[in-house]
């Protein structure tokens, strides 16, 4: 972003979270948790919260800045170029916590949120299961009432964060007799008796940022620990889809723009036929071709902020929310396998970060929802808005010399 269209306030929280990503995290931590050597950085979130970085969103009364999601966005990509498990881990608090923020109780505020945002406890999201990962309303996990606790039993995988959480939000069924949007409950469970939690190990990227697989058994949950109405998560996970979505996509910026920069300077330095491999056109017109991609992915994810800050959720802020999601994914994968083919045959070793970050890059295009659901949130969002109202400036289909011919326009 250029500085002439930022905020003072803007700029400064950039460059915070840029100073963080340069002086705070070590090349060491980088390389123990991509070799699985360090599976839970809880070091890493400390730091980020005693500089005051978990949760910008959030009002000052719980531990947060009550910026906006221009704002967040600004940072987000700065912690991205530490890969994804980093920007991920950044990103936890924002997540869980809108649900909290949003649905919770004050009690729940100061309890859960207060204390995450000050990196005294670590959270995690349970929603995916082994039976699925995008159906989220064919949940298996259960929690039945009994007294005042829910019974909850069943299993989440490939949960970000959770060797180290502390508290997990965890979507479970508690109403088996209804649909799926009618039945399921959102819970805050504290990790104790009945909760497990297992190493995921052999993940092809995304490494160290606590990835395991949770089991609850006969955990005993108390009621004021539903967040929300009972079996009303739907509306909660409606909402989620901001975050989930928008921390993706802005981490996404930031990983492909660290490939992008390693692999200009490379063919800056890089020669070959007696000249700078830059003086290419093969060359250039990548580096070219890859700029364009991530500053109009850019483009999009900021403009996207810029809405949710003035009109909050509605129909055209969760297509936009999707397609930043979709795009800047989609970008950081193209751009990262184009830095690598600029580099050749070096950047396909670990003489580089490329590989890493081409790993990292792959997972992107799948979590919070593959890229293929947000198409199809994309396309329903939009014929929605489409067919609820007449043509946005004229009728441009009746400005052709045929468009009244008798007998053409056949539907059926």
């Amino acid at each position: 972003m250029l500085d002439a269209i930022l905020t003072p306030e803007q700029r400064n929280v950039r460059d915070e979270a840029r100073a963080f990503a340069r002086k705070e995290v070590s090349r060491q931590l980088l390389l123990d948790m991509d070799a699985d050597k360090v599976r839970y950085p809880r070091e890493y979130i400390e730091k980020l919260a005693a500089h005051r970085l978990l949760g910008l969103r959030f009002p000052q009364e719980w531990g947060g800045r009550g910026l906006g999601w221009s704002h967040e966005v600004l940072a987000l990509e700065e912690i991205g170029v530490l890969g994804a498990s980093l920007a991920c881990l950044f990103s936890l608090p924002s997540i869980v916590g809108e649900a909290i923020h949003l649905f919770g109780s004050r009690e729940q505020k100061e309890k859960y949120l207060k204390p995450m945002l000050a990196g005294r406890i670590t959270v995690a999201e349970a929603l995916t299961e082994p039976r699925g990962g995008s159906d989220f309303f064919g949940a298996t996990t259960t929690a039945k009432r009994e007294g005042d606790f829910y019974i909850l039993n069943g299993q989440k995988r490939f949960i970000v964060g959770a060797e180290g959480a502390d508290l997990f939000m965890v979507y479970a069924r508690t109403n088996p007799n209804a649909a799926g949007h009618k039945a399921i409950s959102a819970l805050l469970v504290e990790r104790g008796e009945g909760v497990e939690v297992q190493h995921v190990y052999g993940l092809m990227g995304t490494r160290g940022g606590g990835t395991g697989r949770v089991y609850f058994r006969d955990v005993r949950v108390p009621l004021e620990n539903l967040i929300g109405e009972e079996h009303g998560a739907y509306e909660i996970f409606n909402q989620m889809m901001i975050p989930e979505r928008m921390t993706s996509a802005a981490g996404a910026l930031g990983l492909a723009r660290a490939a992008l920069e390693i692999a200009a300077r490379y063919a800056d330095r890089r020669k070959a036929f007696g000249q700078k491999i830059c003086e290419f056109e093969g060359v250039s017109f990548k580096v070219a071709e890859s700029l364009t991609r991530l500053d109009a992915a850019r483009a999009l994810v900021h403009e996207t902020a810029r809405i949710i800050d003035s009109v909050g959720n509605s129909n055209d802020v969760r297509r936009m929310v999707s397609e930043s999601k979709k795009f800047a994914t989609d970008t950081a994968w193209a751009v990262v396998n184009e830095a690598m083919q600029i580099m050749g045959g070096i950047g396909y070793t670990n003489v580089y970060p490329i590989e890493r970050l081409l790993r990292d890059a792959r997972l992107m295009t799948i979590w919070t929802g593959t890229n293929e659901i947000m198409n199809l949130v994309i396309q329903h969002e939009y014929y929605k808005e489409l067919l609820a109202a007449a043509p946005s400036a004229r009728d441009v289909e009746a400005d052709a010399p045929n468009a009244e011919a008798e007998g053409e326009k056949v539907y059926e």
